[in-house]
């Protein structure tokens, strides 16, 4: 039975404690008036001021265009409305992708689950201490969407009427994108998922103690009926919590990134939850092997989330649609750090780190590697959420930080007290002796 040691307790719960205090200096930071928030913005460089000047050189020849006060009020007040919306964005981003984490976590345990894998069943109990974060990560997440259905930030611009009642592209898409509707598919999301978890690690837990394998079998299709539920519903969450932030653009392609971006995040903190317990002796059966083929599927999963990047950026970047090449435009001109080297730090480095086999064997190997990815797919989801929150009024200071480490810690403390509820290896899984034996 694992025990959680006092000295992760205690780091998992500073880092919370940090969290708060960043988001804390995060919100009270924000603008009061329009006043205010063109005064911040003159009197802070955060990093990235050419762009910053770039846009008031623009807007100041609109308005010697245009003539009118109103230009100058809009754009004052829609400067204001960026500016509020930062830590917002940065506890949307930073509770998103930990929830990513848990729910990729759970696709590939269900997976393994409907293939029948003989190789994972010793890693099952790490996979359901992950997927526990669920019910948090989701509660979390689906407050701050009713948080944003209440108008408390700006963050879904559709969900404004006074916008929606000038822009055309909006009223067509009213019965799809409207506050309600959104809240009633994202609670059928989080519960159909949440259920989906709680019945199998009880059919899970239940087949440690049965004398026949019905468990197994129920779970087996309880597995496979859950990853047609979750394909469908995956893809419909990736349209209404990432990519309705900008509601005029879309992707064919977007529901299979976010799935890829998911899934390898996951399978990342499966593996560097996994040695670091068997580090501390409580996985003795779980071999290089494992690990080898967890950060196969590392690899692999960051070759494929590369194809679908670059699938999604060439071809419409090569269209150049003008409602369609906008999006990538926006995060090349404002976003060109964070835009391209998301891309060497989820596909160049996993590409060089784990492409020679045997370094996918040596444990402390793997976890840097996977810190690297999972730093880059935060920044990916950056990516996603704060261009069409924030503009170019980004950083990544206190208020980002604060929120990765508060969800960071909320993670931690979760999943590694679930991980000492039962004991962390399966006992009558028709395929644990496959599992133990497993070498290659």
């Amino acid at each position: 039975m694992y025990t959680f040691s006092n000295r992760l307790k205690i780091g998992a719960i500073v880092l919370m404690a940090l969290g708060i205090v960043g988001m804390g200096v995060g919100f009270v930071s924000v603008p009061s008036s329009p006043e205010e928030a063109k005064a911040m913005v003159a009197a802070h460089d955060d990093g990235h001021g050419d762009s910053h000047a770039e846009e008031g050189q623009h807007l100041a020849e609109d308005t010697a265009h245009a003539g009118t006060a109103d230009h100058d009020a809009a754009h004052d007040e829609h400067l204001m409305h960026q500016l509020q919306n930062r830590p917002w964005s940065a506890v949307y981003v930073a509770a998103f992708f930990f929830f990513m984490i848990a729910l990729g976590v759970l696709a590939f345990y269900a997976i393994q689950r409907a293939a029948q894998a003989g190789w994972s069943p010793l890693l099952f109990r790490v996979m359901e201490g992950i997927t526990a974060y669920l019910v948090p990560g989701g509660i979390a997440v689906f407050v701050l969407l009713v948080l944003s259905v209440m108008h408390f930030n700006h963050m879904f611009v559709w969900m404004d009427a006074d916008v929606v009642a000038e822009d055309a592209l909006l009223q067509g898409k009213a019965g799809y994108l409207n506050p309600t509707f959104f809240l009633i598919r994202a609670a059928i999301f989080l519960g159909g998922w949440i259920l989906y978890r709680e019945i199998s690690r009880r059919l899970s837990l239940a087949q440690d103690e049965a004398s026949d394998n019905r468990n197994f079998v129920k779970n087996f299709r309880w597995s496979a009926g859950f990853l047609v539920f979750y394909l469908v519903t995956e893809s419909m969450m990736s349209w209404d919590w990432i990519m309705s932030v900008d509601p005029h653009w879309f992707s064919t392609l977007f529901g299979w990134y976010v799935f890829a971006s998911m899934m390898v995040s996951g399978i990342t903190v499966i593996a560097m939850i996994t040695i670091y317990l068997k580090s501390k002796g409580y996985l003795p059966d779980v071999n290089d092997s494992h690990i080898h083929d967890l950060a196969k599927f590392m690899f692999g999963f960051s070759i494929f989330w590369t194809y679908l990047w670059f699938s999604q950026f060439m071809l419409i970047w090569y269209a150049n649609i003008p409602e369609e090449v906008t999006y990538f435009v926006t995060r090349i001109e404002d976003y060109k750090l964070p835009f391209f080297g998301m891309v060497a730090l989820n596909f160049v480095f996993p590409l060089l780190l784990l492409m020679n086999s045997d370094y996918k064997r040596i444990n402390w190997f793997v976890v840097m590697t996977g810190i690297v990815i999972l730093a880059g797919h935060y920044i990916d989801v950056f990516n996603m959420v704060m261009p069409g929150t924030v503009g170019d009024q980004w950083s990544i200071g206190i208020p980002e930080l604060g929120a990765v480490c508060f969800f960071a810690g909320a993670f931690i403390l979760w999943v590694f007290r679930a991980l000492t509820k039962v004991p962390l290896q399966p006992k009558r899984n028709p395929f644990i002796e496959e599992s133990r034996h497993f070498h290659y």
